[in-house]
């Protein structure tokens, strides 16, 4: 599984293939090793195995352009909706790289070290081009100076990357809770129950919410005491709706399409 996803990375970052093969690409890794870790947790279940271990990575992140508190951002909450917990070291100075550590499973951290390189490069391209588009855009309504056009680019940036990260990781809760619904009727008609026999036992929800309680401990553990960072006080509405657009319709083969399901927590007015 691991070798088909990085093939598919593989061909994602391939220069020579156009954006849209490449978000297909992605896509298809990420549904893949989704899917395979929701199986897995059952399987462990069913076969009375212990669960996925607990671990940390380290993932270094840019910050070229000054926006590596934007993207630290977008990565811890898709980071979280895989289940993990996060912690960043360095993230004072604009323009240097920031470390996240993260804890949680093994195999979550598995389909975040291989996923991310894809779903950032998805996440800059898009702010890139989205960011010139609204310059340029601007340009047109008034004499803007060079130095105001600049300020006016990187506050669309950094809050365009901070919403795409959000609408992205809303879409991977959506559909990991959805194949967790998927395992679970299934195994309710197995009839498997717990050690009470309270009725159905849901195996691989069961297993997954309790990694939540072990990745918190662990995470805990490691980091008892923590300083919270500020965040950026640098916002652009435009930039933020238009991130959160972008993140919701992103290929990533989750099947939450922006005009379909799930609950939308970009506010009235953002």
């Amino acid at each position: 599984m691991v070798e088909r996803v990085r093939g598919l990375l593989r061909m994602a970052e391939d220069p020579a293939v156009t954006d849209a093969e490449s978000q297909a690409f992605t896509a298809k890794a990420a549904e893949l090793m989704t899917r395979h870790a929701i199986a897995e947790a059952e399987a462990r279940a069913e076969r009375g195995e212990a669960p996925d271990s607990i671990s940390r990575m380290d993932y270094t992140v840019t910050g070229v352009g000054g926006h590596g508190k934007a993207r630290v951002k977008a990565l811890a909450d898709i980071a979280a909706a895989y289940g993990c917990q996060s912690a960043v070291r360095g993230n004072n100075s604009e323009n240097t790289e920031r470390v996240i550590i993260l804890v949680g499973t093994a195999s979550a951290l598995e389909a975040l070290r291989l996923l991310f390189p894809s779903i950032s490069m998805q996440m800059e391209a898009s702010a890139r081009f989205m960011s010139s588009s609204h310059i340029a855009d601007i340009r047109e309504l008034r004499n803007y100076t060079r130095s105001a056009l600049e300020t006016e680019r990187k506050r669309y940036y950094r809050s365009f990357v901070r919403a795409y990260g959000q609408a992205v990781a809303e879409r991977i809760r959506e559909f990991r809770a959805r194949l967790q619904r998927m395992a679970s009727s299934e195994t309710d008609s197995d009839g498997v129950t717990d050690g009470d026999g309270n009725g159905p036992v849901r195996a691989a929800e069961l297993v997954l919410r309790d990694d939540v309680y072990r990745v918190n401990e662990e995470f805990h553990k490691q980091f008892p005491q923590l300083r919270k960072h500020r965040p950026e006080r640098t916002h652009s509405a435009a930039g933020y709706r238009a991130g959160y657009r972008r993140g919701r319709q992103a290929e990533l083969g989750l099947d939450t399409p922006v005009t379909s399901g799930g609950t939308s927590t970009l506010a009235e007015g953002e």
